[in-house]
């Protein structure tokens, strides 16, 4: 048997060659050239943008108090969130799974029985208790390359459940705009309803005097149905869109929540930042970038895979027996200490396989990254076009309304002193509701571009807790 020193001389090297640094994931920046190798990052938004910092809790620009509690209430309800964060939770037992592997493993065991009658029990010949341990010296860096996979898919995750979050805040708002647009699209039809049963009591009113024919009354009920049908269809789409609500919010689909009677108010321009500040701040993106360093991760795991592994062992314990002569040397407590090589020579190209297939996994991870980062970048050009657009189609439907509003009270005056004809007056008013209607899906839609310009930018949806914002503050 070697002597102490020489045991722990020997134990000394090899966890010395297990302590080698394993190669490092490549950084952000590589990544991005390597994913988005024909695009060229401006330094400014194509489709303009106020200049400046994102900011933090976009959501509270909105002024709405009732949004925000219906935000708070579906992230902590919803239910594919709730996916989302199992996910987070299993990817961290596989880091301590990976961790575990890297640790020495120590076991108990025992053996015994009773002697009865003359004869033995091969099972009862020895008794005793033995305590033993294990351990795999991490020389290639297999163990840690897992590790650090782990870890990354863990990283991702998080990312992923972070990106989860501002995406149900940003589907929370949309849904509670479109609640509120498709109430007022139910009251613009009701009151063009009261508007069609005037027409028509006075339509008939007209052929009872003499001057009206039965012609003008069909034209006003025809009207008075057209208006009636379009509120039901109104009032089922608010119907939905509160029940689309409820279901983000985790609660059963009654449509009996309560929204308010006028949509919020745009909030000022917000500053955009740079192209190159999004794809460091995007949660989604990053969880990309996490996904690539568990590739990388993979591969080397793959590589040392192929390399000898030394597994070391030790064991101590207490034997005796009342069947079998032990040595006359032996004695208790007994202990040994042992190793174990093991160096794959040949599995049919096996381990060359998973070598290739885990660097096909890598370039699959680069390519997936440079479509999100394009992707992402497009979102934001998007939002930016979209609403200036709509800031400026805005104040022309507003004319566009007063101007028709005008035309309708001129006709239905010209009708009553009998100048005019029922039919024109129809026609303004079909006018005056589509006019309406316009105006009122832009300035819908001017919040919800809002709302997907904030989650484009991969700005939060809240502050950050002041733990965490003082933290951050720190040198």
């Amino acid at each position: 048997m070697r002597s102490p020193k020489t045991v722990v001389a020997a134990l000394f090297v090899v966890a010395s060659l297990a302590g080698c640094a394993t190669k490092s994931p490549p950084k952000s920046a590589e990544i991005r050239q390597e994913a988005l190798t024909n695009v060229a990052l401006p330094s400014v938004w194509k489709a303009g943008g106020k200049t400046g910092s994102i900011d933090n809790d976009w959501l509270a620009t909105f002024d709405d108090e009732q949004l925000n509690t219906l935000v708070r209430e579906a992230i902590t309800n919803n239910p594919d969130l709730r996916v989302t964060a199992t996910r987070v939770e299993q990817a961290g037992y596989y880091v301590n799974l990976a961790r575990a592997a890297m640790r020495p493993s120590v076991g108990i065991g025992g053996t015994g029985g009773i002697k009865a009658g003359g004869g033995a029990d091969v099972s009862s010949a020895l008794q005793g208790v033995m305590i033993g341990a294990s351990w795999e010296p991490d020389l290639w860096g297999r163990l840690r390359y897992g590790r650090n996979a782990a870890q990354a898919q863990h990283a991702s995750a998080q990312a992923d459940f972070e990106f989860a979050r501002h995406s149900m805040a940003a589907s929370t708002a949309r849904s509670w705009f479109a609640s509120t647009e498709t109430l007022l699209q139910r009251q613009i039809s009701e009151e063009m309803v009261k508007a069609a049963q005037e027409l028509l009591t006075l339509s008939e009113q007209r052929q009872r005097v003499g001057i009206g024919n039965v012609q003008e009354v069909a034209l006003a009920r025809a009207n008075l149905s057209s208006f009636e049908d379009a509120t039901r269809q109104a009032r089922l789409a608010h119907e939905q869109a509160l029940r689309a609500l409820e279901l983000l919010m985790g609660r059963y689909p009654a449509a009996e929540l309560q929204t308010r009677n006028e949509l919020t108010k745009l909030p000022g321009p917000v500053p955009v930042g740079m192209p190159l500040e999004m794809l460091e701040r995007r949660p989604d993106l990053l969880a990309a970038e996490r996904r690539v360093a568990a590739a990388f991760n993979r591969v080397g795991e793959a590589k040392a895979a192929r390399l000898p592994r030394l597994v070391l062992n030790a064991s101590v314990g207490a034997i005796s027996s009342e069947v079998l002569q032990l040595k006359d040397d032996f004695q208790n407590p007994t202990a040994g200490a042992g190793a174990r090589l093991v160096a794959p020579i040949y599995q049919g190209g096996a381990l060359k396989a998973q070598v290739l297939i885990r660097t096909s996994e890598q370039k699959q991870a680069v390519a997936e990254y440079g479509g999100m980062a394009l992707r992402a970048l497009s979102d934001v050009e998007n939002a930016l076009a979209a609403s200036q657009t709509l800031s400026e189609r805005e104040p022309i439907l507003r004319q566009n309304l007063a101007d028709n509003q005008r035309a309708l009270e001129l006709a239905q005056e010209a009708y009553r002193v009998g100048r005019g004809d029922l039919r024109a007056v129809q026609q303004q008013q079909l006018s005056v509701h589509t006019a309406r209607l316009a105006l009122l899906r832009v300035q819908s839609e001017e919040l919800t571009q809002r709302v997907n310009l904030h989650l484009a930018l991969g700005g939060a949806w809240e502050e950050p807790p002041v733990n965490q914002a003082s933290a951050t503050r720190k040198p």
